[in-house]
C-alpha cells in the first residue's frame, strides 16, 4: 500500500466526489480516474461504489477512515524523518581542536558553520599529533591548532594545506595574590609537560628568555590547559595560559598578567586539512570559514 494511494483515497473522502478529490490531488479528473483503477487492481478489491453519482467509497473503505488517516499522518512523519537525517547526514561535518583552542575557538566555529546553514557538526579534542591522526585517517574535515610564525619544526608538511584565522598570546598569569608574592629567583609554576606541544614552546621560547637567575619550581604538571587554568585560580603558581582562555579571569580580576616582569609568546591560530580534492560542501565550509575569520581578524 502507497502512501500516495492512502493520500488519495482521503481525498476521496474529504472531497465527496472524484472530480473534488482530483482537484485536491492537483490532476486532472481523467488523470485520477486511471489512479484509482490502479489502485483497485493492485490491492485486488473495489474501493469505489459506481453504481452511485458522484462516484464514492465502498461503505466498508468508509469504515477504515480512522485507520487509513493515522496510518497516513504516520507515513508522513515518517518520510520527513528519513529526508531529515538524510539530508543531516549529507551535511554532516567534523573538526578537531587543539585542547587549548577547544574551549576558546570551537565554538565560534560552530557559529559561523550554523549561520553558513551547517546542520551537524562533530567537535573534537585532542593534542597537536592527535589532531593530525584524526585529520591522515579522514575521521574530521579539518583541524584547528597553534603554531608559531618562524617554526618550521611543527609545520604539518606538504600533505596538508594550512590557512591562518588568527593570532593568540601565550602569556604568565596568576592570582591577585599570588603576583604580591611572586619571587623571580623562585619561581612556582604550573607547567606542561615536555612531549605536548606548548610544553615544547615553554622549553624553546620562554624558559630562554626568562630573567636571570630565575630557577623555576614545578608546583604541577598537566597538559590540559583547562586543568591548567583550574590550578591557576588556586593560586598555587604561576601559569602561562592562552590570552584567549584567560580573558574573562582577567577582565572580573581573578586573574592578572605577568607579562611585564615574565615573556609571553605570540602563537599562530591555523586550521588544517589534508591537501586532496574535497567534496563540494567540505570545501564551501573551508572557504567560508577563512573568509569569516580573516574578516574579523581585519576588524579586530
Amino acid at each position: 500500500m502507497r502512501l500516495e494511494w492512502i493520500d488519495d483515497i482521503l481525498a476521496v473522502l474529504d472531497g465527496g466526489s472524484l472530480a473534488r478529490a482530483a482537484e485536491k490531488r492537483l490532476l486532472t479528473q481523467s488523470a485520477f480516474t486511471r489512479r484509482v483503477r490502479i489502485i483497485e487492481d493492485s490491492i485486488g478489491a473495489t474501493l469505489f461504489d459506481r453504481r452511485r453519482k458522484p462516484i464514492t467509497l465502498m461503505p466498508g473503505v468508509r469504515a477504515l477512515e480512522p485507520d487509513l488517516r493515522d496510518l497516513s499522518a504516520r507515513l508522513h512523519k515518517l518520510r520527513h524523518s528519513m529526508k531529515t537525517a538524510s539530508d543531516q547526514t549529507a551535511k554532516s561535518l567534523g573538526f578537531v581542536c587543539q585542547h587549548a583552542l577547544t574551549t576558546s575557538v570551537s565554538p565560534q566555529v560552530v557559529l559561523a558553520l550554523s549561520e553558513a546553514g551547517q546542520t551537524s557538526t562533530r567537535v573534537r579534542s585532542g593534542n597537536q599529533d592527535e589532531c593530525l591522526m584524526h585529520l591522515i585517517s579522514k575521521e574530521v574535515d579539518f583541524a584547528i591548532m597553534y603554531a608559531l610564525s618562524d617554526d618550521d619544526t611543527h609545520d604539518p608538511g606538504k600533505a596538508f594545506e594550512t590557512v591562518t584565522l588568527g593570532t593568540d598570546t601565550l602569556i604568565p598569569v596568576a592570582t591577585p595574590n599570588g603576583r604580591d608574592t611572586v619571587d623571580l629567583m623562585l619561581l612556582p609554576t604550573i607547567s606542561y609537560p615536555s612531549e605536548v606541544f606548548l610544553g615544547q614552546v615553554f622549553a624553546r621560547k620562554i624558559s630562554p628568555r626568562l630573567p636571570e637567575g630565575t630557577t623555576v619550581s614545578v608546583i604541577a604538571e598537566t597538559a590540559l590547559t583547562l586543568a591548567m587554568l583550574q590550578l591557576a585560580l588556586t593560586g598555587i603558581g604561576i601559569a602561562w595560559l592562552p590570552q584567549s582562555l584567560v580573558q574573562d579571569h582577567l577582565s572580573n580580576g581573578r586573574l592578572v598578567r605577568l607579562d611585564d616582569v615574565l615573556p609571553s609568546q605570540t602563537l599562530v591560530i591555523r586550521m588544517v586539512r589534508l591537501s586532496e580534492a574535497q567534496p563540494d560542501h567540505a570545501e564551501k565550509v573551508w572557504q567560508h570559514l577563512t573568509d569569516q575569520f580573516q574578516l574579523l581578524t581585519k576588524r579586530e
